[in-house]
Order: C-alpha cells, then structure tokens, then sequence
C-alpha cells in the first residue's frame, strides 16, 4: 500500500512517523499506519502497526498498542506490544506489559503486571474469563 507525498514519490504508509511534539497536548485516541513518536502529552489510546516511541518527557495517559515500543518517558495504562517493548532507564510505567519479549534498563520503573510470551494479545473476553475462573478457585477453596 503507497500514498503519494505530493512530490510524485510513492512511499509506504509503515515508514510514515507522526511526531507528538514537545509542549504538544492531545486529547483523544491517535491512530497510525506506520510510527507515532510522543514527545508531549496524548490523554487517550495510542495505537501504531508499526512502533510507539515515548520519548523521556513523553506522557501517555492511556493504553499503548503496536508492533514495537520503546519507552524512555512515562505511560499511566497498558503497553501491549505484538513484538518487543524496549523500557528505558528513565520510563515509569502504570500499567500491565504484554509482549512477547521485553527489556528494561536498570532504573526503569513498573508498577503492574508483566505478561510474556507468544499469547500477548489475549483478548479481553479471555482475560475476563480467566478472571471469573480465578475468582471461582478461590471461592472453592475460601
């Protein structure tokens, strides 16, 4: 799939990168083919087919979906990665992490589940009845 960039040279919709500027507020859910880079603030969900980057004084109030993420900045919601979740020495992360791998530098900071393998993208009704079973175990044996 190509777009035209006005100057007659096709070019992939993956290798596009929306930048979310530093000092740049957005409030609503963003949506893109190819890269979101956040160098301000998005208070919504952020959702990229190809990577998500946070930059350090990124903010992301809201839940991350992509292919990759890299995050140096701070996200308050989930970060749901097909691929790779790269957290950086200077991330804070509230929030649950799928991916099917995961690195985090010394300093990083987490406060949430962390959840890896090849099922990151359990759906919502799964994890709905996996917490119905839960609550059944537990009531068995309370």
């Amino acid at each position: 799939m190509t777009k035209g960039l006005g100057n007659g040279s096709p070019r992939e919709l993956g290798d596009v990168v929306s930048i979310i500027g530093p000092g740049m507020k957005i409030t609503g859910d963003c949506e893109s083919d190819g890269t979101i880079r956040v160098e301000g603030s998005i208070e919504g969900a952020v959702k990229a087919a190809k990577s998500v980057v946070v930059g350090k004084d990124g903010l992301v109030v809201g839940d991350v979906s992509t292919q990759d993420a890299i995050i140096a900045g701070r996200v308050s919601g989930s970060v749901t990665a097909e691929s790779r979740v790269e957290l950086q020495a200077s991330c804070r992360i509230e929030g649950d992490i799928r991916s099917r791998r995961v690195k985090l530098e010394e300093g990083g900071q987490v406060d949430g589940a962390l959840h890896m393998g090849a099922n990151v993208q359990q759906s919502s009704e799964g994890r709905a009845k996996t917490a119905e079973v839960t609550k059944a175990k537990q009531a068995q044996a309370g």
